[in-house]
């Protein structure tokens, strides 16, 4: 069942090997660029489903408050939510699990394609669905002094550099695609931020694990598929390279300025309650000669003192 995905893909590696002059590392980079466009979509609908998820956050957090004894009502109210918002709470999930599929195929293409082994050339010729390209076989499976069927650690050192631009590639990439949530209303930190930042370092460490632990050519994959997203993100305008710089398009709203009454205020102001002040105005909208009354028996007060203390 996994050959119809495989050996597909070994056909178009092995024709991009031939186009472009036997050249197997630009082969690699074109099909991983023609995958990356063909799983936009999939990308976009992530985007998107991530996005509206933090736009729900505030209502979502009013929820667990309300019923935070009640999980019951409390995923009731949440399915509700998503229902009315039109919000599937896995869209952000499920393009990651086709793309599961695809990136082991992608990884086996690379494998089987330069076959390192005498098995695997034998494989080899049996999985390539055209015929004509048979000239062609073995790919040359060297690329600047490195084997790109082995991992760094058995390659020159300089092969080490890979893993660590795959691992800066993923972080650059996270950074800049992925929406920013703004901190709580009281300045205290979004969860669901937390949890995000959380998960694209580990994401990131992983990444750099299976760089050091597979093939050379499965690291030229991430790289050129990480940046090729970041470009397609920018055409897109939907990159946001200023928070590389802590410039995000994001501003969260400062909660040290505050209006009341339309007034601005700053953090350390001190501003009566809304009842003390609904009071006050209650109070002299019921007794409007509360003013008058006030004024006469401070005469009255002034008659009855001494004249050493009037005067």
């Amino acid at each position: 069942m996994f050959d119809l995905i495989l050996n597909p893909f070994i056909t178009m590696m092995a024709l991009f090997y031939s186009v472009f002059s036997q050249n197997i590392v630009l082969a690699i980079a074109v099909f991983t660029i023609l995958i990356r466009l063909a799983t936009s979509p999939l990308l976009l609908q992530q985007h998107r489903s991530t996005a509206k998820m933090q736009e729900l956050q505030p209502k979502m957090k009013k929820l667990q408050e309300k019923y935070k004894n009640d999980r019951e009502k409390l995923a009731q109210a949440q399915m509700e939510m998503y229902r009315e918002a039109g919000v599937n709470p896995l869209g952000g999930c499920l393009p990651l699990l086709v793309q599961l599929p695809i990136f082991l195929a992608m990884y086996q293409t690379i494998i089987h394609a330069l076959a390192n082994t005498p098995y695997q050339l034998i494989d080899l010729s049996g999985r390539i669905l055209f015929p004509g390209f048979d000239n062609i076989v073995p790919l040359q499976n060297t690329w600047a002094g490195m084997d790109l069927t082995l991992p760094p650690t058995i390659n020159p050192t300089y092969a080490l550099i890979l893993p660590v631009l795959v691992m800066v590639t993923q972080w650059v990439s996270y950074k800049v695609t992925v929406p920013e949530i703004p901190p709580n209303e009281d300045g205290t930190p979004n969860q669901m931020a937390q949890t995000t930042k959380t998960m694209a370092n580990v994401m990131m460490v992983m990444f750099g694990f299976f760089s050091l632990s597979f093939s050379v050519g499965i690291s030229i994959y991430f790289v050129v598929s990480n940046i090729t997203g970041m470009v397609q993100y920018t055409l897109l305008g939907k990159a946001d390279w200023g928070k590389l710089v802590g410039k995000s398009k994001v501003k969260p709203v400062p909660t040290s300025a505050k209006t009341v009454d339309g007034n601005k205020i700053g953090s350390s102001s001190t501003v009566k309650p809304a009842s003390a002040r609904a009071g006050t105005t209650a109070e002299a909208r019921q007794n409007p000669m509360s003013g008058a009354i006030s004024k006469t028996e401070k005469r009255k007060n002034n008659k009855m003192r001494p004249r050493s203390q009037t005067n």
